[in-house]
């Protein structure tokens, strides 16, 4: 009798395969922008199912915020809101920050928040203002457009090196993987005995049936190439004209 295979069973979204929310901080994003002044770094925590570390901000009207640690921000340093000085973990809008600065968490819209540029270590640079807009080069190496008003941190987004710590045993790497709601280890479906599997077993590692299913196929048969008929006729009749 078959069985629902691993891959099959995580997307159905069950308790074992989901990431433990009662542990994360939540939304970590910039203030209102009615948030004006400057604020103290209180604390800087880690955040599971985050990869950025978070810092605890006393805001300048008694309230504490929290935004995502920049890189080389310690407790005790002074963050600017929307007006200030240009110093590492000050949020302010790209049209005050000069050429050549390295900035993270950007908004994609004025005062959404941030959404660009957030993982550990990532950063962005602020290459050229014009009028109302201003040009930013990504981390993937592209160039992106902002208007003037949105607003990013100044500095690269602290946690840099966490790629570098090496992962000694199998019981780590699945407990740092458990916030984050990610397979710890993905085994090859040829690998495995055909019990386990629709591509396993046989006398060499191969697939030794068709790779692709139907949308119908019961879940412990899904696997592979999800090629809908519908969609390769669509594909033709856009090639034929029709």
């Amino acid at each position: 009798m078959g069985k629902r295979i691993g891959s099959r069973r995580r997307g159905a979204g069950t308790g074992a395969y989901t990431s433990p929310g009662h542990r994360h901080h939540g939304a970590v994003q910039h203030p209102p922008p009615s948030l004006v002044g400057e604020g103290t770094v209180v604390s800087i925590v880690p955040a599971p199912g985050r990869s950025a570390p978070v810092a605890e901000v006393d805001g300048p009207e008694g309230t504490r915020v929290r935004i995502l640690a920049a890189a080389g921000l310690a407790t005790g340093d002074r963050v600017a809101f929307q007006s200030g000085k240009l110093d590492r973990g000050s949020i302010l809008p790209l049209g005050g920050i000069p050429d050549g600065t390295l900035v993270s968490n950007l908004e994609v819209n004025p005062f959404d928040g941030g959404r660009l540029v957030r993982s550990a270590g990532s950063s962005a640079l602020v290459v050229a203002h014009s009028g109302s807009e201003v040009t930013v080069q990504l981390p993937s190496g592209t160039f992106k457009v902002f208007l003037a008003t949105c607003r990013a941190s100044v500095g690269a987004v602290g946690g840099g090196g966490r790629g570098e710590m090496p992962i000694i045993k199998a019981g780590k790497k699945v407990w740092t993987t458990h916030s984050l709601a990610r397979a710890p280890f993905k085994v090859r479906g040829v690998a495995m005995n055909p019990v386990n599997h629709p591509f396993g077993g046989g006398a060499h590692q191969h697939v030794g049936r068709p790779s692709t299913v139907s949308s119908g196929t019961w879940p412990g048969a899904k696997v592979g190439r999800f090629s809908r008929s519908t969609r390769k006729k669509r594909q033709l009749r856009e090639r034929r004209g029709t």
